[in-house]
């Protein structure tokens, strides 16, 4: 398998994960969301983008999705809507992209043979942890639109695998962060408002706990699922770590040698039951059918990120809540 689609790629883990495959002697096809500006989102930054063939199109579009995967040996789909405040507002566009938009990739797959599918979930479809650490057979809850949107794409792509014995395997990255993060995340919010020289730290509820893997340990993980035949399963991908948001604040300002005052922002708060309280990931199942293991630590991994940050802060809009 040489020639490899990878969707969303103009995103944050996406433009990793290509830069990764190129790394590793790949022939990369990357699909960027179509704008009228020629903009390819993330990808605009990856020093080897003359290797890469980007293609602009839309996934909601079956007809677009067809000829997206013509000629292609594997895809890695990480095409969705993905920030959890907007889904409250905009839950149709989440149905639309992360729904039907996989099933087309799934259907032009099925139709163009590819060997194998690389489907993206994610650790927010199992809701605050019932049990510690989350292994893959921990129930599913829909806390906010944006996960629900996340279970049905998990089993349309698992039908698929059922129905018409597509080769298929779900990664479940746990959370992803390093540099080219949006700043609607907590960490590059907390980074971008410090460098920026706020006055205090606007942010949301920081008693939540999460397991925060570096995006290129992240990328190895999904690189290490195209190794695999272990089609119609489901593997976590995670650090093993868990860390309270409040922790994250204090590592950062830290770092950042900050004494910066922190400001709750009620807008920056998810709805009472919707809020996920705790994540903690169980990745033994990769790693025992693997040699995959998350490598970096928090504090080396945010000291990447912001020295990434310090040098990009400018393509940050650091006044404005990023929902």
């Amino acid at each position: 398998m040489k020639n490899i689609l990878v969707t969303g790629a103009d995103g944050f883990i996406g433009s990793h994960l290509c830069e990764l495959l190129l790394e590793k002697g790949f022939k990369v096809r990357a699909l960027s969301q179509y704008n009228s500006f020629n903009f390819w989102g993330n990808l605009e930054k990856i020093s080897n983008l003359d290797q890469i063939e980007v293609l602009s199109g839309d996934l909601r579009d079956s007809f677009f999705c067809d000829k997206l995967c013509e000629g292609m040996d594997a895809v890695f789909h990480l095409g969705a809507l993905i920030a959890i405040p907007y889904s409250y507002i905009a839950p149709q566009s989440y149905v639309d992209t992360n729904i039907q938009g996989t099933l087309n990739i799934l259907e032009a797959a099925k139709r163009h043979k590819l060997k194998k599918i690389i489907h993206t979930s994610t650790s927010e479809v199992y809701g605050t942890a019932q049990y510690v650490p989350i292994d893959e057979k921990h129930p599913l809850q829909p806390q906010s639109p944006y996960s629900a949107s996340k279970i049905a794409a998990d089993m349309m792509a698992l039908s698929y695998y059922n129905a018409f014995e597509l080769p298929l395997i779900i990664a479940r990255p746990f959370n992803t962060y390093g540099p080219r993060q949006s700043a609607r995340a907590i960490i590059p919010t907390i980074i971008t408002q410090i460098l920026s020289g706020a006055k205090s730290l606007k942010l949301g509820d920081l008693s939540p706990t999460r397991d925060l893997n570096f995006v290129r340990d992240t990328c190895e993980g999904f690189l290490a699922l195209l190794e695999l035949e272990n089609y119609g399963e489901v593997f976590n991908i995670g650090s093993g770590a868990e860390h309270s948001m409040q922790e994250v604040v204090d590592l950062i300002k830290k770092l950042l040698n900050s004494d910066i005052e922190i400001k709750s922002d009620s807008k920056r708060l998810r709805p009472k039951n919707s809020e996920v309280l705790r994540l903690l990931c169980d990745s033994s199942k990769l790693k025992k059918v693997s040699t995959w293991q998350s490598k970096t630590s928090l504090e080396d991994g945010l000291t990447r990120t912001i020295e990434w940050f310090k040098l990009n802060l400018n393509a940050y809009k650091t006044g404005i809540y990023n929902v």
